[in-house]
């Protein structure tokens, strides 16, 4: 039976987002933004102007590189030599109440290797890595990797890959451009975007917007402009509401038997394509009695984190996945075929090796 482990605090999901110049890598930033639901988002940016400033000016400055964008939501201008000390400043419980998730837009000619292991290597204890997202733009897939060959390395590392402007290719060119692509992403998941309008979904778990006082949000500033002014901002105002995602399948699974730890990895390292994101908890029954396991995963990025069940709390295992073309009562069959055959049982005190690889060591205390 596996040793009990010990509970990492809560972290805060640090997401790499990276794409060449002009491959909608910011419009993507910038909707998440508007359309993050009352997440409290974290922005680290190269600069300022690439951000919508006008959303910015419902507030006022949180000294000299960091912004308050009105909904809880701070942006910080930096360079990489700086990464550590605003990721720092972003997560201290002081910054406007917390902040739920932290997206760092690269530069688009930063290696963005090299800011993931920036994140990796951090010893921030509230941070954990929350994967790499590449922007590319699919009308001009072809000429920029003739211009930046490195793409093929960018696109190889990806965890989750936004095909922007999707709707802006040739109809006979979409699928090979799309097909190519995923050739060169590997295991990532590939989604087509429109105006990189992704659902934040794909990328982290929205909270419930909260009631505000005193000063207007992002998504208010959003609301008025589509209500008066009609035409994209309004079409996009009300993609949201009608719920971005769907336009994508969702399946939720549920199991008051607990899962195999075995059975689960090999469900999901055999995850189609199309399956963008994965996330709930589960219960791994005798493998580990004390603790749920929280899962994160954006495309082929996958973590778990240990929690402790909670005095009285139903031992469950939920679990939402979201994708696109995705065979849902195939994948629910697999995943109930992932409960455990004789749950009550000891479990061996390898079954939990495949699951460990993806949960963060705690760091012993200064």
């Amino acid at each position: 039976m596996s040793q009990p482990r010990q509970e990492l605090p809560q972290q805060i999901p640090v997401v790499v987002l990276a794409g060449f110049l002009g491959s909608g890598k910011t419009t993507l930033l910038n909707h998440l933004l508007h359309h993050g639901g009352g997440t409290r988002i974290g922005a680290i940016v190269n600069d300022f102007g690439s951000i919508e400033i006008d959303a910015m000016a419902v507030a006022g400055q949180l000294g000299d590189s960091t912004v308050s964008l009105g909904n809880g939501c701070l942006c910080c201008a930096v360079d990489a030599s700086e990464l550590d000390e605003y990721l720092d400043r972003l997560t201290r419980p002081s910054a406007r109440n917390g902040i739920d998730v932290i997206v760092i837009e690269a530069s688009g000619l930063a290696e963005p290797q090299e800011l993931v292991r920036m994140v990796l290597a951090s010893e921030n204890q509230r941070i954990v890595y929350g994967g790499l997202v590449e922007v590319v733009d699919a009308v001009e897939f072809d000429t920029t990797r003739e211009q930046h060959p490195e793409l093929d390395r960018h696109l190889a590392i990806a965890d989750l890959v936004v095909a922007n402007k999707a709707d802006r290719v040739p109809e006979g060119e979409h699928q090979r451009v799309l097909e190519r692509v995923r050739g060169l992403a590997g295991g990532a998941a590939v989604v087509p975007a429109t105006y990189a309008r992704v659902d934040p979904e794909f990328l982290f778990d929205c909270r419930p917007t909260r009631e505000r006082i005193g000063q207007l949000s992002f998504d208010d500033l959003h609301r008025y402009d589509g209500d008066s002014t009609g035409g994209d901002e309004h079409d996009e105002h009300e993609a949201h509401d009608g719920h971005l995602h769907s336009a994508y399948d969702s399946l939720s699974v549920e199991s008051e038997v607990p899962l195999d730890p075995r059975r689960l990895m090999a469900f999901l390292d055999s995850r189609p394509e199309g399956l963008y994101r994965i996330k709930g908890y589960v219960d791994f029954g005798a493998a580990d009695r004390r603790n749920k396991y929280t899962v994160h995963a954006v495309g082929r990025f996958l973590r778990f984190a240990p929690e402790l069940w909670a005095p009285g709390e139903p031992r469950l295992s939920r679990l939402v996945l979201i994708g696109a073309g995705i065979d849902a009562p195939r994948l629910s069959k697999e995943l109930t075929a992932c409960a455990q055959d004789a749950p009550h049982t000891y479990a061996d005190e390898h079954s939990m090796w495949g699951v460990l690889r993806y949960v963060q060591e705690p760091q012993d205390a200064d």
